[in-house]
């Protein structure tokens, strides 16, 4: 009885309380992470991410923070993602941190479908990637604080 074409479409809210479910269990091996950063952000904009960096790059062992904010329009549009803590990689604005959509496939061909998981997930598989495997990073440790879109200055130490 129903038509071929049509699908649910999930509320934003919805779909945003699975992600954090989801975020909250954890993901596969450990070395990719979400959540919230405020518990009491009733839209649910704004998230943390973490990945650690994969084995065999330069990136082995690094602990690197990110800042996801979704605006009001997801998951219709993809969320700015912004590296908190200082990388190189072909994808990463050297000065903001900010992933470029257009240098980055998932975000400039966003799909509905798509989560933060998978975004922090593809990340991770960038750095595995020929360009970015083997590209000179910043030193530990380097804190150097970069501003948000609020104007706050934002610093990652990792212990």
């Amino acid at each position: 009885m129903g038509s071929e074409g049509s699908r649910v479409v999930v509320p934003r809210s919805f779909r945003l309380l699975e992600e954090l479910e989801r975020g909250e269990k954890g993901i596969g091996d450990g070395t990719v992470s979400y959540g919230m950063d405020d518990a009491d952000d009733i839209y649910m904009q704004s998230w943390t991410g973490t990945i650690i960096g994969p084995p065999g790059t330069v990136h082995e062992g690094r602990i690197h923070q990110l800042k996801l904010f979704c605006s009001k329009d997801y998951p219709d549009n993809p969320p700015t993602v912004r590296f908190q803590t200082r990388i190189n990689m072909t994808c990463v604005n050297q000065e903001s941190g900010v992933v470029e959509p257009s240098l980055f496939p998932m975000l400039s061909n966003w799909q509905r479908e798509c989560t933060m998981e998978d975004i922090l997930m593809q990340l991770k598989k960038e750095m595995m990637s020929p360009q970015n495997r083997k590209l000179a990073q910043p030193p530990e440790g380097n804190e150097e604080g970069r501003v948000d879109q609020k104007g706050l200055v934002l610093k990652c130490c990792i212990m």
